[in-house]
């Protein structure tokens, strides 16, 4: 009789115990370096919408703000993956530590796919880029970028000496608009259309990099892109690829979504909630899936970083991609 009570409590408790849920396994952490702007989206889709979480990815942001300290993190192994960094300081860092970078999608910059533009301050008498000669300019942070607007200013005919520029933190693009410490100058998004919802600025020239760098509107300017250490692709490789199907599965949501994936720079990033109906959005493409046309563009802007100096020598862009 008592076996039989015994063997019945012990059947009790092994129902109770099975019908626990098991318990979580905490996700691989990978530290991931997010500079917050509009580009970083895909980032933040993967983050909330639960792709990261689906992959077993537990994601340890560190703000980054813009493509040096980037660049500067990954080449001392402090964060494992940029959310965003600079194609032309990716390959630049490449040359001087071989696999430093690699990258596992890219972002496309074109007069449609709007990021890099020239704006000028309301009231300011220019209506081309060539008509901004004798004006202070500013410029997105940066050798690339600094680089690129010099580059774009003399194929529209202004020489070093027709105009001054300097280099100005993004965070401070706006003000200098509203208190007129620039007439305009090289800026991105979401700053270009912070200027004009406020009616400080209004925009020149935008794609400009795909027209007059890489000489046709319709090129695809790969100026950033998503990129992993080559260290965090060697150790742990199994991570890096389950981290990379999390961030294709965001870009696929973005491109299906585009505005219910616009609502996830509210909060996460310096879009403000009155234009994040209207920021413009990215070409993102994992590199596994981009055409021969495509990798010939971001070969294109390679060649342009080397002739200007940001890439110290002529390098085949494809050795710094990474596909899963």
């Amino acid at each position: 009789m008592r076996f039989a009570i015994r063997a019945a409590l012990m059947l009790v408790l092994l129902a109770v115990f099975a019908a626990q849920p098991a318990p979580s396994r905490a996700g691989d952490k990978v530290t991931v370096g997010v500079f917050p702007v509009s580009s970083s989206l895909p980032y933040f889709v993967a983050l909330e919408r639960g792709f990261f979480k689906e992959e077993n990815i537990e994601p340890e942001m560190i703000k980054l703000m813009g493509g040096p300290p980037n660049v500067a993190a990954m080449m001392t192994n402090q964060i494992d993956v940029s959310a965003v960094l600079v194609t032309l300081e990716g390959l630049n860092a490449n040359v001087k530590k071989p696999g430093v970078a690699k990258y596992i999608a890219l972002n496309s910059q074109t007069k449609v796919w709007k990021m890099e533009q020239f704006v000028v301050r309301t009231g300011f008498p220019a209506h081309s880029i060539a008509e901004l000669r004798g004006a202070k300019l500013m410029s997105a942070p940066g050798p690339a970028n600094l680089n690129t607007a010099k580059a774009i200013l003399a194929k529209n005919g202004l020489k070093e000496g027709n105009y001054t520029i300097d280099q100005l933190d993004m965070g401070q693009h706006v003000n200098a608009m509203i208190s007129g410490a620039f007439d305009g100058g090289y800026t991105l998004e979401p700053n270009a259309s912070m200027m004009v919802k406020a009616g400080v600025a209004r925009t020149l020239e935008a794609g400009v990099i795909s027209k007059y760098i890489l000489g046709s509107e319709q090129a695809n300017a790969y100026a950033a892109g998503c990129a992993m250490t080559g260290d965090f692709i060697e150790r742990r490789p199994d991570v890096a690829k389950r981290f990379a199907a999390a961030w294709a599965k965001a870009i696929s949501f973005i491109s299906a979504n585009p505005d219910e994936a616009r609502k996830h720079l509210a909060k996460n990033t310096f879009t403000p909630d009155s234009i994040v109906d209207v920021v413009p959005m990215l070409g993102y493409v994992m590199v596994s899936d981009m055409s021969k046309e495509q990798l010939a563009d971001l070969q294109a802007l390679a060649d342009f970083g080397t002739s200007i100096g940001v890439v110290p020598e002529k390098v085949d862009a494809t050795k710094f991609l990474q596909k899963f």
